[in-house]
């Protein structure tokens, strides 16, 4: 296993406090380019999990690590549940869970997908952008449950830069299909990205590569052999809504529900792709 010399990145970003002890050198906190680059690099390694089928549940700045040369790669490491108890929630009875991160329709129906982590990817980003204070802090978890199934999510942290709290809110639409995927985030970033994200990523690699398909012909003159039942692309269509890789007892129609009035200044939730340009920093 590769060491990871700077350790978890909570509590790298706490080092970096002004008032932090575990700071003797006196590194000031992350820029916004040096954000942007965690923030690609984290999607990175989850745009691989995907890819790979995996959906990963417990993604947080604790489960991140921190390499020599402050490149953050994702893990998940069962000590952190440990070392940071106080981020885990026993619900019902049941195993420990991330409340603070979790998604709403994982607080609700106990559904984990890819749109559940872009979620948690978005608390992450809050966390980078705080310096890995407590989501949700003064709320308990029962009342942090609460909050997100009812549409809440975090405020925007003081002196957050506009691009990162954008780049929030598109992971916290309550629709889970209106979230963006990692590699729709990635390539909103890259071009803020350090060269050699190109040498070391995922994104950039042959293995991301979109395999050649081969070409159809279509048969105009023989039109009534193809099936037009509409609920046979009803189906099509519901299956592939959900091609972001897996799923655990997904229920309800995410599609149907009506955003809560106070999210999105009251309008409709939809997806918004584009970020305001970074300033030179």
């Amino acid at each position: 296993m590769e060491l990871m010399t700077h350790g978890d990145l909570k509590s790298y970003l706490r080092s970096l406090r002004p008032d932090s002890e575990n700071n003797p050198t006196g590194r000031p906190p992350p820029t916004l380019k040096e954000m942007i680059q965690m923030a690609a690099e984290i999607a990175d390694g989850m745009a691989y999990l995907n890819a790979k089928k995996f959906v990963h549940r417990d993604l947080a700045a604790r489960n991140c690590m921190v390499a020599e040369d402050f490149t953050v790669k994702i893990g998940d490491f069962g000590m952190t549940r440990d070392i940071y108890e106080t981020d885990y929630y026993r619900k019902g009875g049941k195993g420990l869970l991330p409340v603070r991160w979790m998604a709403p329709e994982s607080l609700k129906d106990g559904v984990f997908t890819a749109h559940s982590d872009c979620w948690s990817f978005g608390v992450v980003l809050w966390e980078i952008s705080t310096l890995a204070e407590q989501p949700y802090q003064g709320l308990s978890n029962e009342q942090v449950l609460k909050f997100v199934m009812d549409g809440g999510y975090l405020d925007r942290p003081d002196n957050c830069p506009e691009r990162m709290h954008s780049l929030m809110q598109m992971c916290w639409q309550y629709n889970p299909k209106m979230r963006p995927t990692f590699h729709e985030i990635i390539e909103m970033l890259r071009e803020d990205l350090h060269p050699s994200f190109q040498d070391v990523s995922f994104f950039y690699s042959e293995e991301n590569k979109v395999p050649e398909t081969e070409e159809f012909d279509l048969d105009l003159d023989n039109m009534e052999s193809i099936p037009l039942d509409p609920s046979s692309y009803s189906q099509r269509e519901e299956s592939l809504g959900r091609d972001c890789g897996p799923s655990v007892g997904l229920r309800g129609n995410y599609e149907e529900h009506v955003p809560y009035t106070h999210m999105n200044g009251g309008k409709k939730n939809g997806r918004i792709l584009s970020l305001p340009r970074s300033s030179p920093s």
